[in-house]
């Protein structure tokens, strides 16, 4: 460097100049950031709140089985509470995502509120919550708006918030920013606004992800329970083949992770992903879109199946109708599509947890809270879910959502009367021209 500073300064000073730019702009940055990896504190290692029965069960097995049976016992606990949670029906269900959501946000959150020492921020914690409070207040109130439109017509007061719900959202965001400005300490500047970021970042990552879990869970409930049994199915048979067959290591990040266990997890995946489908899809309960009776208050899952749920004829490629012995297949589509979903949930969806491997080992953390004993915390059950959500809603708007004549319809009943007369003229005179509809006859 020096070198190029002494042929810059006898010949091209404007060499010089931009080196000498570039020199003290790397200082800077080197400046911005004192902290090296060696300066990041260790984390308080999670507590152990294995149940005292399972210790004193399983207290003659080594570490690695006592550790299968733990997260195996669990396991087989969460599946039983969703469950439960699924026959309770879709409003349970938007209450555990909601639950969920809050939960991963409280432990992300807290790695940020120790890792950084933020002890002495200024309304630090209280500012993460109101921005919480905030992005869910838009999320949601977009979610009324749309689905729940009866029911906000028949309220004065729910008419207000929703007609300036994105002015009202947009102002309680400012406020929280306002107050972030005028907590600013000139002490902490820098480790306020590490904090400011890593409180938005977790916001992007789970509130809006949330959001998605929950506009597909409206399509129908088989739109949430394929894609995220897919993705358990996909973590349990990835953890059993790695387990007793693993050799060779997948990836860094995940030294436990092993090929075997990727590629047994893809096909028992897939395969599930097709029988779940084939047994959900039979059912009105699954398939039907969750929409709101405002008649009864009550979420109702009560239609005639689209095409996308009914056997269809297709025909078998010639290879394989060697194997099968036969030329065509009955199929409903959504079967097809559950082959795309699962294929997703074991080759891409790893890839969260992977994420969230790294951002753990960037902490020299283990576990992002120690809320279930052999699991870490609920995000570490849910780091693949996200992915997941995005994929599906992505999916579903693509290639399957086409026009909702009953969501349409929720939206004219909002209309004035002189509106709603407007758009029956205009729909009846297009109907007219079409020849679908005779020109009425006037005496």
């Amino acid at each position: 460097m020096s070198e190029l500073r002494r042929r810059g300064a006898g010949g091209d000073h404007e060499t010089a100049n931009l080196i000498d730019k570039d020199v003290d702009g790397e200082d800077r940055f080197a400046e911005l950031d004192l902290r090296t990896d060696s300066d990041i504190p260790e984390v308080v290692p999670p507590t152990d709140r294995t149940p005292e029965i399972f210790k004193k069960a399983l207290s003659g097995l080594s570490s690695r089985w006592k550790n299968w049976w733990i997260r195996g016992i669990l396991t087989l606990a969460m599946i039983t509470v969703f469950s439960l949670v699924i026959y309770m029906g879709s409003f349970m269900l938007m209450l555990l995502v909601m639950s969920i959501q809050v939960k991963c946000f409280h432990e992300i959150i807290t790695i940020g509120y120790r890792v950084y020492r933020s002890y002495e921020l200024p309304w630090f914690r209280t500012l993460s919550w109101y921005f919480l409070l905030c992005v869910n207040y838009f999320f949601y109130g977009e979610t009324v708006a749309d689905y729940f439109a009866t029911f906000v017509q028949r309220r004065e007061q729910l008419q207000f918030l929703i007609r300036y719900h994105r002015f009202i959202s947009f102002t309680l965001y400012l406020a929280g920013f306002c107050l972030f400005v005028l907590s600013l300490v000139k002490r902490h500047y820098r480790l306020q606004f590490y904090m400011f970021a890593w409180t938005h970042v977790t916001l992007l990552i789970i509130v809006t992800q949330s959001h998605l879990v929950i506009q597909n869970l409206f399509e129908g409930m088989i739109w949430f329970l394929v894609p995220i049994s897919s993705v358990v199915c996909n973590d349990i048979a990835a953890y059993i083949f790695g387990f007793f067959f693993g050799r060779t290591p997948l990836i860094k990040l995940s030294p436990k992770k092993t090929w075997e266990g990727f590629i047994g997890g893809f096909f028992s995946t897939v395969v599930f992903g097709f029988l779940a489908a084939t047994l959900l899809a039979q059912y009105q309960y699954f398939v039907c879109p969750v929409e709101y009776n405002s008649e009864t208050n009550r979420f109702v899952t009560e239609c005639e199946p689209s095409e996308l749920f009914q056997l269809q004829k297709y025909s078998i490629p010639p290879l394989l109708q060697v194997v099968l012995g036969r030329e065509t297949v009955n199929l409903c589509p959504f079967q097809m599509h559950s082959i795309a979903l699962s294929t997703f949930a074991s080759l891409i969806g790893p890839f969260g947890g992977f994420f969230a491997s790294g951002f753990k080992r960037a902490f020299k953390i283990k576990d992002f809270a120690d809320t279930i004993p052999g699991h870490g915390g609920i995000m570490d059950r849910c780091d693949c879910q996200y992915l997941m959500s995005t994929f599906v809603h992505v999916y579903i708007t693509s290639f399957i959502r086409g026009p909702n004549p009953s969501k349409l319809l929720q939206q004219l009943l909002v209309l004035q009367p002189e509106q709603q007369l407007n758009v029956y003229k205009t729909l009846k005179t297009h109907l007219i021209e079409k020849g679908i509809l005779q020109p009425s006859l006037r005496g």
